[in-house]
């Protein structure tokens, strides 16, 4: 429903045109970029705020930091508190607009735009501070991070939240335990490892909301004294000033692309056909029988089929991103190897991920997002109405799909360009020529040219209110 407010929408001009126009504007763009973005030395990564004409770094103020981890946690606890008492209809409840709506869309949108303000905003962390006060050395950990397992952690509770997402239950209270399972978790992991390794490497939305912020033009720095500084940059240049420590960090990078591509593939009524139509006659064997005829039996297979492709996801997309990486190296000559060509590259396709998410849901964002003006008023469903607001802001907006179809094509189109300046920086920094660094983006710009086609075909598919889980 996020993607086309459930409507078949029939394209103004064929598809393929659609194809042929963004892959020529690609190239055409791939073009300009090698012909103006000759620099090996781009400006300085980051230029603090200016005041009265004069440079200097913005500090929030130290009392700031407190008051704004007190309120976070308390928007968790009146979350999990109206998940577990509140009404039944998610949209007459405080926890699913504000979770899935304001905290999952709204603030990955605007961390792209301000930075990455759930840094400072981070209840988990505020949460772990205030035990902190209390228990000197909790925030310390007992153990000592294992250094092998990188940013792993955070991979596997990011797949399990997507798998949630779109396979679980849609139940209020199942998003309220949730919460407390995964408040528990983050308070068990500070204890065991210390704050700073598992806000970093473990708790996922640091992670996601992390690489999303070095798209921002403000960059905000928080240091192990809870400092925090707010600092501006060129758009994108995070992208290209900073560099993945591990392979880990690029294969979370790329489940973010790669889980939102499924979410739209697995809503087409293609997909949902592939198994229970069974084409290919490859899933009767498997269950022993034909899937529409016993549901009984192929509901429990359908779901493991979806988990299954869910979690390769990543591995399909890596193992493309490695393709390409390696097919630039080959082209280029470089004597870079191949684990560190794919870090070098590692954040470059992080403006196609997040078009593709925007894409997807922004359409939702406009559906639900002005419910939360309504249900802060009342937050459990109970009929209160604390501010005013209650009956308020709750019709949807819904622009004509002919807009939306051009504002999805529109981003992805962004998002592709932007992600092949930024691979061209890229290149020019760790190539010794600007013609090797021009010929090694040439593999990268197929790949781009792929992403863009695949994301507009997915887009284009019909849909299927019936994923039959």
């Amino acid at each position: 429903m996020a993607h086309s407010f459930g409507r078949l929408y029939v394209l103004p001009v064929p598809f393929s045109l659609y194809a042929w126009a963004c892959a020529g504007t690609l190239l055409a763009s791939f073009i300009l970029i090698g012909w103006l973005a000759r620099s090996k030395n781009p400006a300085r990564y980051s230029q603090p705020l200016t005041e009265k004409n004069q440079y200097k770094s913005v500090t929030v103020p130290r009392w700031l930091l407190p008051v704004l981890q007190f309120i976070s946690v308390a928007i968790l606890a009146l979350t999990i508190a109206t998940a577990l008492y509140g009404n039944r209809d998610p949209y007459r409840n405080f926890s699913a607009i504000a979770f899935w709506i304001t905290f999952g869309l709204g603030l990955t949108y605007a961390t792209a735009f301000v930075g990455n303000i759930y840094a400072v905003l981070n209840p988990w962390r505020g949460l772990a501070d205030g035990i902190g006060l209390v228990w000197k050395s909790y925030s310390r950990g007992i153990l000592r991070y294992p250094k092998w397992l990188a940013d792993w952690p955070a991979l596997a509770l990011y797949l399990g939240f997507i798998g949630y997402e779109l396979l679980g239950t849609d139940k209020t209270a199942t998003l309220g335990w949730l919460l407390v399972g995964y408040t528990t978790l983050n308070l068990l992991g500070v204890w065991l490892i210390g704050a700073n390794a598992w806000f970093r490497h473990c708790e996922f939305f640091a992670l996601f909301y992390r690489l999303i912020g070095l798209l921002a033009p403000i960059n905000w720095q928080r240091d192990n004294h809870n400092k925090v500084t707010l600092q501006c940059r060129p758009p994108l240049s995070g992208l290209w000033r900073e560099r993945p420590a591990t392979i880990s960090t690029v294969a979370f990078a790329l489940a973010m692309l790669s889980t939102t591509a499924f979410d739209g593939l697995s809503a087409t009524r293609i997909w949902v056909q592939l198994f229970w139509a069974d084409p290919y006659g490859i899933v009767e064997p498997l269950i022993g029988a034909r899937p529409m005829t016993d549901l009984a039996t192929a509901l429990p297979w359908y779901f493991r089929w979806q988990v299954l492709c869910l979690i390769v996801s990543p591995l399909l997309y890596f193992v493309v991103y490695c393709v390409g990486i390696g097919s630039a190296k080959i082209v280029s000559g470089s004597q870079r190897s191949l684990r560190e060509l794919l870090l070098d590259f590692g954040y470059s396709l992080l403006p196609i991920a997040l078009v593709y998410h925007a894409t997807h849901y922004a359409t939702l964002l406009l559906n639900d997002g002005l419910k939360i003006l309504s249900v802060i008023s009342d937050p459990f469903g109970w009929s209160w109405d604390i501010f005013g607001t209650a009956w308020k802001f709750r019709a949807p907006i819904l622009p004509e799909m002919s807009w939306v179809w051009h504002a999805q094509v529109g981003l992805i189109v962004i998002g592709h360009i932007a992600s092949v300046y930024v691979a061209h920086r890229i290149a020019l920094q760790h190539f010794e020529t600007r013609q090797r660094a021009l010929s090694s983006q040439l593999p990268m710009l197929l790949l781009m040219v792929a992403f863009t086609i695949a994301g507009l075909w997915i887009l284009e598919q019909p849909l299927t209110i019936e994923r039959m889980t």
